[in-house]
């Protein structure tokens, strides 16, 4: 069974930084697409980075500069590096892979941004 576990939300001040990791179990996923995506209250899931396997990246323009999407295949991991963290950042936060067929989801780390 293909699952996606994110890790590393929590509670930080406007400022602060946090890293996401994705850990894929079932599957390994370096040669595939993966994204971070995220769910504020009361509004739809929005992409925020990808990432392909040649290591191509974008960004929503809401965290160009600011976030870093990266890979580390050996450890099968993707992370979502979040600096400069705004109150608009807090959402919950989901790792995806494509596997061209179907989309995988993970259940989601939540980012909540307060002072």
């Amino acid at each position: 069974q293909v699952r996606l576990v994110e890790s590393g939300g929590g509670l930080a001040q406007p400022g602060d930084s946090l890293r996401l990791s994705c850990l894929p179990s079932g599957i390994f996923v370096g040669g595939k697409v993966m994204g971070w995506y995220r769910q504020a209250p009361g509004k739809e899931r929005e992409l925020v980075a990808s990432i392909t396997n040649g290591g191509r990246t974008t960004y929503a323009d809401s965290v160009k500069s600011r976030f870093t999407i990266s890979r580390d295949n050996a450890k099968n991991t993707v992370y979502l590096q979040m600096n400069s963290l705004k109150f608009e950042d807090k959402a919950v936060y989901y790792c995806n892979v494509n596997l061209g067929a179907t989309i995988i989801w993970g259940q989601g780390t939540q980012v909540t941004v307060s002072s």
